[in-house]
């Protein structure tokens, strides 16, 4: 893959409703047809580059000055997989604002509803 660095202005606006909703649903499918093809761990690499990661939000539509993709794209991933993430072994945790303050609570309950190893949870926190 190719690697670089994007610099993008930084924009105080929100992501419209009937935008977040569109990428809520096509990221649904994206993520069901990239994972049945690839897998979650190649789904969790490809989404780790940046470049691909900055490219799926903007396939997802968010296209506008590109600041806010990060959080915004994150949140629409993480509504599309609700309910199907033990079936996709994706789980997405934090968010932005005071979502972002529940993350180490959000891990730690996928560490015991998924029954991991003892310490897994507190290191995955930790990290």
């Amino acid at each position: 893959m190719n690697r670089g660095i994007a610099t993008f202005t930084l924009d105080y606006g929100k992501c419209p409703p009937w935008l977040f909703e569109r990428m809520v649903k096509l990221g649904r499918e994206m993520v069901r047809a990239l994972v049945a093809e690839y897998g979650p761990d190649e789904f969790i690499k490809r989404i780790s580059d940046p470049v691909w990661f900055q490219s799926l939000g903007t396939v997802l539509a968010f296209d506008w000055n590109a600041s806010g993709l990060t959080t915004i794209l994150t949140a629409a991933l993480k509504e599309a997989i609700k309910g199907e993430e033990q079936e996709l072994g994706i789980f997405i945790c934090g968010g932005k604002g005071k979502t972002s303050q529940r993350t180490p609570e959000e891990i730690e309950k996928w560490g015991a509803r998924l029954a991991l190893p003892e310490g897994q949870a507190e290191k995955l926190v930790y990290n």
